[in-house]
Formats: structure tokens, sequence, C-alpha cells
């Protein structure tokens, strides 16, 4: 039933997009002053504002690592980020297990030992929420870390994926979240195909898990490649200002 539901008969998801189709995505990077790199990202209708703060002085002096840096993340979703208006507190299960994966997956990505004896701060709040939080974080939180000079591997790129009836489909959303079908959760460093996380909710069949992987690699490459020529064109931006700048 819930297959039947989430895929009709002419091949279209219950928001008409095709099976392999991403969400419409949006960023802005820049969007605090206060912040040393900022992002806001829409995902869909999932919404993220993403700031980081550092390299700077380790606030907790048992945290400090004299060969790397110590990456400190806070998940929180606002109190109207979901239909559910109950109150979501930082330290709720839910947002520390995100919180320690988005932790994970940037201790990946970041060349921490370049930053040796300080700390790196990435704060994340849902704004909105539609499926996909963890990859929308991600994609934000990777935006905010080039916006503050952070040097990484290489940017960080999530998505997610699924299956029903037998088709996979890429990128879901809430409802497609809350059918108890298989799910699988990737973040990639892209230009290497390194997997920096991954996570399954359930256990899938070997010859669907391929296709579904796959699939979520495609999406992963396509979000890569629609973020960075965005990171490129404000870069060409800034620099044709700064040229017209100094002709002035």
């Amino acid at each position: 039933m819930a297959g039947l539901e989430l895929l009709s008969d002419e091949g279209f998801r219950t928001d008409g997009r095709k099976p392999n189709e991403l969400r419409r995505i949006r960023s802005k990077k820049g969007v605090f002053r206060q912040a040393d790199g900022s992002a806001y990202l829409e995902q869909g209708n999932t919404k993220i504002l993403a700031a980081v703060y550092g390299p700077h002085e380790v606030t907790n002096k048992n945290k400090i690592m004299h060969d790397r840096v110590h990456i400190n993340c806070q998940y929180s979703m606002a109190t109207f980020s979901t239909l559910d208006r109950k109150n979501r507190p930082r330290g709720d299960r839910k947002s520390l297990e995100m919180t320690a994966h988005l932790k994970q997956t940037f201790e990946a990505a970041v060349l921490t030992e370049m930053y040796p004896k300080s700390q790196i701060d990435i704060y994340i709040e849902v704004l909105q929420a539609d499926g996909g939080n963890y990859c929308a974080s991600v994609n934000a939180a990777t935006l905010a870390l080039i916006d503050a000079g952070i040097v990484m591997k290489d940017f960080v790129i999530a998505c997610s994926g699924s299956l029903v009836r037998e088709t996979p489909i890429l990128d879901i959303n809430h409802v497609e979240e809350s059918s108890g079908s298989a799910e699988i959760v990737l973040a990639i460093l892209p230009r290497c195909d390194q997997i920096v996380f991954l996570e399954m909710n359930s256990r899938l069949h070997e010859d669907h898990l391929s296709k579904v992987m796959d699939q979520i690699m495609h999406g992963c490459r396509d979000i890569f490649n629609l973020l960075n020529q965005q990171v490129r064109d404000e870069l060409c931006q800034l620099t044709n200002q700064d040229k017209m700048m100094g002709t002035g």
C-alpha cells in the first residue's frame, strides 16, 4: 500500500518528481556577518542555517589536541520547524545523535592537522524540516566552512535514497521517510568518491542495494556540481568587484 502511494503507475512520486530527481536546491553563503563563515540552504522544503566559528582557542582545555583541531558541532531544530510545535531542546536524543553524525562527517573532511591546539565550531539550525535533515545540514555546513576559509580535503556532499516497488528513489522527503521503506543516507567526498558517512535504517537485499547506492552517488555528484558552480560564480563575482574597485 505504501509503495502504491509513494510511486504512481506513471512513475511519479507524491511531490511530482521522477524517482531519480533531486529536490530543488537553493543556497547562499555569507548570511551572518558575526560568524567566520555561514550559509543558508534549501533542499526542497527543508531549510537549514549553518554558521562556523574558528579556528579559535579551545574553550575546554581538556579537549586540546596538540596535533589537530577539535571540531565542535551543535545541531538543533527550531520549534517552528515542523507541524509538531512541541519544544525541541538542543540536548534531546535525536539532536545529540545528529550532532555526533555531523562531527564524524566533518572530522573526516577537514584537514584537522592544519589547525593544531585550536577549535572549529559548526552550528546547524533546522528552520523547516521536510526530510533529509542530515543531508541538507551537511551541504549547508560545507558551504559555511568554505565561506570561513577552512581547509578541507574536498566538498562534503550528502544525499539519501530509498526503494519503492523495486525502484530506487533519490533525495527522499518527509512523507517518503515516514513510509517505513528502507532508507540509506550517504555523505561523500565527490572528487574521489570517498564515503565519509553511511547509515541504513533497515536491511536491503544486495540485489537492490547496489542500485540504490548508485542512484545516491549520482545524486551526490549532481549536488556537488550545483554547489561547486555556485561557489565558483561567487568567487568570480568577488574577483570582478575587486578589479573594478582597483581600477576606480
